[in-house]
C-alpha cells in the first residue's frame, strides 16, 4: 500500500466493461455497478490495499494542505469503512482514532470506536485516548441522499455543522478540520463561525471526486479555540 500515489492505473485499452445480467438488480443498482466496474480509482484501491476509493481524495487533499504531519493526532468522523484512518496511519500521524456508528475492520495502529461522536462525552473520551487533543478532526460523512439537491445539501451541511462543533471541543490550537460538504449555496452557516475559529478556510475538489457529483471539501487550518479575539 502506497501513501503517496494518487493517480490510479488506466483500465486495459480502455474497454468499457458492461454488466453481463442485470440479475433483476433496479436500474440505479445496474448503473451503480456498472460506474464501479469502470471506475479506475476503485481499482487503484483494490490494487494498493485502501478499503475505498475515499482514500484518494484525502491523499490529494493532504498533498495539497499538509494536513497530516508526521506525530499527529488524528480524529476520524464516521470512520468506516477505514479508508481515511488507513491514509492517517501511513502517513505518519501517531495516533489515529476513528469512530462510527457502524462497526469497523481493524486498522493496524489505529483505535476504531463504534458509537456516536455526537454523545457529551466522546470529545473527552478520545482526548484521553490520543493523550491529549486533536491535531486533525476530519469527517467524509454524507447522509443518505434523496435526490432532491436542495435536501441533501442542507442535511450535509448540518451534518458537517455537527462534526464541526465536535472540532471546536476536540482540537488543539492551530489544529485542523477537513469534511466533504455538497454545492447547494447555503454553506454561510457554515462558514461563518469556521472562518471566525480558523485562519484559514478553503474548499477543494479533488480529481478523485467524480466529476458528476456535488461534493466538495472544506479545509480549515490554524484553530484558534478563543476566535478571533485570539
Amino acid at each position: 500500500m502506497s501513501g503517496g500515489k494518487t493517480q490510479p492505473p488506466t483500465g486495459p485499452r480502455g474497454k468499457v466493461v458492461m454488466l453481463k445480467t442485470a440479475r433483476k438488480r433496479s436500474v440505479a443498482s445496474q448503473r451503480w455497478l456498472t460506474r464501479q466496474l469502470n471506475d479506475p480509482y476503485v481499482a487503484a484501491a483494490k490494487a494498493q490495499g485502501w478499503r475505498s476509493r475515499a482514500a484518494f481524495k484525502l491523499i490529494e487533499l493532504d498533498d495539497k494542505f499538509g494536513l497530516i504531519s508526521k506525530g499527529s493526532r488524528v480524529i476520524d468522523l464516521g470512520a468506516a469503512p477505514g479508508g481515511w484512518t488507513q491514509v492517517a496511519m501511513k502517513r505518519g500521524a501517531a495516533v489515529v482514532v476513528g469512530v462510527d456508528l457502524l462497526p469497523v475492520d481493524p486498522v493496524p495502529g489505529a483505535t476504531l470506536i463504534q458509537g456516536d461522536f455526537n454523545d457529551d462525552d466522546m470529545p473527552a473520551r478520545l482526548s484521553s485516548l490520543m493523550g491529549g487533543k486533536a491535531d486533525l478532526v476530519m469527517s467524509d460523512m454524507a447522509p443518505n441522499t434523496t435526490g432532491h439537491a436542495a435536501t441533501d445539501h442542507i442535511r450535509i451541511i448540518a451534518l458537517t455543522e455537527l462534526a464541526l462543533h465536535f472540532a471546536f471541543d476536540a482540537l488543539a490550537p492551530g489544529g485542523a478540520f477537513v469534511a466533504k460538504v455538497f454545492q447547494g449555496g447555503s454553506e454561510e452557516q457554515l462558514l461563518k463561525p469556521m472562518k471566525q475559529r480558523f485562519a484559514s478556510v478553503r474548499h477543494a475538489k479533488p480529481a478523485s471526486s467524480r466529476k458528476e457529483s456535488s461534493e466538495l471539501y472544506v479545509v480549515a487550518k490554524g484553530f484558534r479555540p478563543n476566535g478571533l479575539q485570539d
